[in-house]
């Protein structure tokens, strides 16, 4: 063991100064007895929207109801098919079936971990109804690029709240974007939740609907929806972590700066963010073809770490009937090299270096 112990997540740090707001929040929300749509949810829409820069923001059970909600919002339907990266969380394919929809898979680029136009370009058929860009680990994906393509494209941005680019905030990029709120993800609520966030009203409307059954008014119920809402009391947490987005923001921003002057990637290759981008890393994830030794030395030491998509999401068993597209290279490759490492606000120099010395002694 090491003489600290680094978590992959510190949830404790960050929220340690806030407490007393949320408890305030809590004690609130059960005084109002508005627990299903109250006014916090309501505000922090609006605040969220504005942050994001967009027209829309509408709260959701969580981020994998976003997606399949925000796919049928934009019209997605049995016999379409949905473009997405097989480098990334299961539920961004996951929500596509439910649809009706069939996934494509599409490798990525090498660099930045995530599709591209020439990467969409190479699946796209006449069926093609919509493509996911998934804004991976806090990076921010080439979004005008793929809708120059001609089809909407639909931002997962669950792992990128905070992030900044050159076109504006992830979910405000694409025809419509998803978010969720699990409580790892860099603006995580105290329990699940999620947002579909859009500047279309068109798109808007038809995600209100489908989030409350069906129905615009809640007495005639117009198509089969979904009963999936943002909790009042996981808003009121979320308008007060809302504040302390850009932050903590610049922390993730930090820390992965602490990496590279530690050294780190004299032994292993590190995340490349997008040009101009500023990543807010919700993962930070290296890549080496020693990484089985790396997680076992890093293991040993009391560092958290963790391999997130082997097999790739193409791979896995529900999906095995979509994977017919042939082989996606980088992904496999990527698949067996990558390992996440400590990440996180609050992740300081001191603890940057001791990570680094021990990826170091393992290699």
């Amino acid at each position: 063991m090491s003489d600290i112990e680094i978590p992959l997540f510190d949830l404790q740090a960050p929220l340690a100064p806030l407490q007393y707001r949320l408890q305030e929040a809590a004690r609130r929300t059960l005084q109002a007895g508005a627990f299903i749509l109250g006014p916090d949810v309501e505000a922090f829409e609006r605040e969220f929207a504005e942050y994001l820069g967009v027209k829309h923001v509408i709260g959701v059970g969580n981020g994998t109801d976003a997606l399949t909600i925000a796919l049928r919002a934009l019209g997605v339907g049995p016999g379409d098919e949905v473009i997405v990266p097989a480098f990334t969380f299961y539920a961004s394919a996951e929500a596509i079936p439910p649809t009706g929809a069939r996934p494509v898979f599409c490798d990525v680029d090498p660099d930045t971990m995530m599709l591209t136009a020439d990467t969409v370009r190479a699946v796209m058929t006449a069926r093609t109804k919509a493509v996911i860009a998934v804004h991976l680990f806090g990076n921010v994906a080439p979004v005008a690029e793929l809708a120059a393509l001609g089809v909407p494209v639909l931002e997962d941005a669950a792992q990128a709240a905070g992030s900044d680019s050159p076109a504006g905030r992830p979910g405000s990029l694409g025809a419509a974007a998803t978010f969720s709120f699990y409580p790892t993800k860099n603006l995580g609520a105290l329990g699940d939740g999620g947002a579909i966030a859009t500047s279309d009203d068109e798109i808007a409307a038809a995600v209100r609907m489908l989030r409350f059954h069906g129905s615009r008014d809640q007495r005639t119920w117009e198509v089969i929806g979904y009963n999936s809402r943002l909790d009042t009391i996981q808003a009121a947490f979320l308008r007060i972590l809302l504040g302390e987005l850009d932050r903590w923001a610049a922390g993730r921003a930090a820390a992965g700066r602490s990496y590279e002057a530690a050294g780190l990637g004299d032994h292993v290759r590190l995340p490349v963010a997008t040009e101009g981008t500023l990543a807010a890393w919700h993962l930070y994830v290296i890549r080496s073809p020693h990484v089985d030794a790396i997680a076992a030395a890093l293991g040993a030491a009391g560092i958290g770490n963790k391999v997130y998509y082997r097999p790739a999401i193409h791979r896995h068993p529900a999906l095995a009937a979509y994977d017919d597209r042939g082989e996606l290279p980088i992904t496999q490759a990527l698949s067996e090299t990558h390992l996440a490492i400590p990440m996180g606000p609050m992740l300081d120099e001191e603890q940057a270096q001791a990570v680094t010395r021990a990826v170091a002694a393992a290699i």
